[in-house]
């Protein structure tokens, strides 16, 4: 019995607040944008070069160390 009370007590705000209810006049702002600037949108060209890159990290006990490697070696796209 104490949870159906409980249960309506908390449900009662709820529901109150969702009964449609008439906008006042008074409420309503309307600002009209007239002084607003036009934005130009410009679309960038990203440029990339291809970089080698000859090494790698690789994690041993003591941290992480740069091992200088030709085999594995890799190239990336680095922006310009």
């Amino acid at each position: 019995m104490k949870r159906i009370l409980l249960g309506t007590l908390l449900a009662l705000p709820f529901a109150i607040s969702s009964l449609p209810s008439q906008a006042s006049a008074a409420e309503i702002i309307i600002r009209p944008n007239v002084h607003q600037a036009g934005i130009v949108h410009k679309t960038v060209v990203a440029r990339f070069q291809r970089k080698l890159i000859p090494a790698h990290w690789e994690k041993v006990r003591r941290g992480n160390r740069w091992v200088k490697v030709r085999v594995p070696a890799r190239y990336v796209n680095v922006r310009v």
